[in-house]
């Protein structure tokens, strides 16, 4: 007799494998040979989850090295004949390494100027093949559709490249390192708490500033492909203008906290007005397992761990497979 699958094993594996990718990728060294001296700009490159860790990383980038940071559409050079990017870099983010847009994109940052450094996870991927540096994930192979793993292993592979920029950085990353190992296996306290709110839930906002922003884009996305639940992302300060008129139907809002000092009193702020307004209102930080404050970008990958659970069991409790949404594939083209 057959054994019986359980739905969502990979992706509970692939969670239960991130604090490991963490450690081990933001600790390996990246050798850069000079290559991104000298820069005036730094532009993302990328879609779907790797976009979100590419906004996580954007924050950490200007923060750290007071360059301007921005996303590019793919389309710029899919569809189009690119733009000048002279004494820049391109950071593309591409998990499998095949989508057709993101080789185009690698191609022409470069035929335009660019220095381009792609973070992949498929070794000998055309995205490789087309860069002039490649900083692997190193997350192993990630099996279910949606990405885990390889979105908190892309967070930690940007760290590695800051780290190879700034020796004071680097012990950054070794604090993130030895903190994310210490939380493996830990659940959110309130995990069926949240998990019994969003099932309920028809309408969520997920809430960030700075890399929680980021990592709100990756969690709302989650739960829209995971969970066929209408989510949107904003950050703590946007949402109190227009999006917060929709708090007059039923909401639910999920505040995802990096504890950074800088972003809590938006996050407060954005707190008491959605619950004065009636909200149901959730909000989780690392400081909830016991992590002190660690760098913006080490923060949200902490988030997205404790959030990724959450995510499967809500997919679960209302009869879906979070390993293979119905509508989705692993690797997606477009241009």
């Amino acid at each position: 007799m057959l054994a019986k699958i359980e739905l969502g094993q990979k992706m509970a594996a692939e969670i239960e494998q991130s604090p490991d990718v963490f450690s081990k990728r933001v600790s390996c060294t990246v050798d850069l040979e000079g290559q991104l001296d000298d820069l005036l700009a730094i532009y993302t490159i990328a879609r779907g989850s790797s976009d979100a860790a590419a906004n996580i990383l954007s924050y950490e980038l200007m923060r750290e090295l007071q360059l301007p940071v921005t996303s590019l559409p793919p389309s710029v050079f899919s569809l189009g004949t690119g733009v000048c990017l002279d004494r820049s870099a391109c950071l593309l983010i591409s998990q499998s390494g095949a989508s057709e847009d993101l080789v185009k994109s690698a191609h022409g940052a470069r035929s335009r100027g660019a220095k381009v450094v792609a973070l992949t996870n498929q070794p000998g991927s055309a995205v490789q093949e087309a860069a002039d540096i490649c900083v692997p994930i190193n997350a192993g192979p990630e099996l279910a559709v949606p990405a885990t793993k390889t979105v908190i292993g892309s967070i930690a592979a940007g760290m590695a490249i800051l780290a190879a920029q700034s020796p004071d950085y680097a012990a950054i990353c070794k604090k993130a390192a030895a903190e994310f190992a210490n939380i493996a296996g830990r659940q959110h306290p309130q995990y069926e708490t949240i998990v019994n709110g969003l099932i309920r839930s028809q309408h969520i906002y997920v809430i960030g500033r700075d890399t929680g922003l980021g990592a709100a884009q990756e969690v709302a996305l989650k739960l829209k492909e995971c969970c066929a639940l209408h989510a949107e992302a904003y950050s703590a300060s946007e949402v109190l203008h227009g999006p917060l008129q929709l708090v007059t139907k039923p909401l639910t809002v999920l505040l995802l906290d990096t504890g950074l000092e800088t972003t809590t009193k938006s996050l407060d702020r954005a707190e008491d007005r959605f619950r004065a307004s009636g909200a149901k209102v959730f909000r989780i930080s690392p400081l909830d397992v016991g992590v002190p404050t660690l760098s913006p970008a080490a923060s949200a990958a902490i988030l997205l761990y404790l959030a990724y659970p959450i995510v499967r069991q809500v997919a679960l409790a209302l009869g879906l497979d979070p390993d293979t949404p119905h509508t989705l594939s692993k690797v997606t083209n477009t241009l």
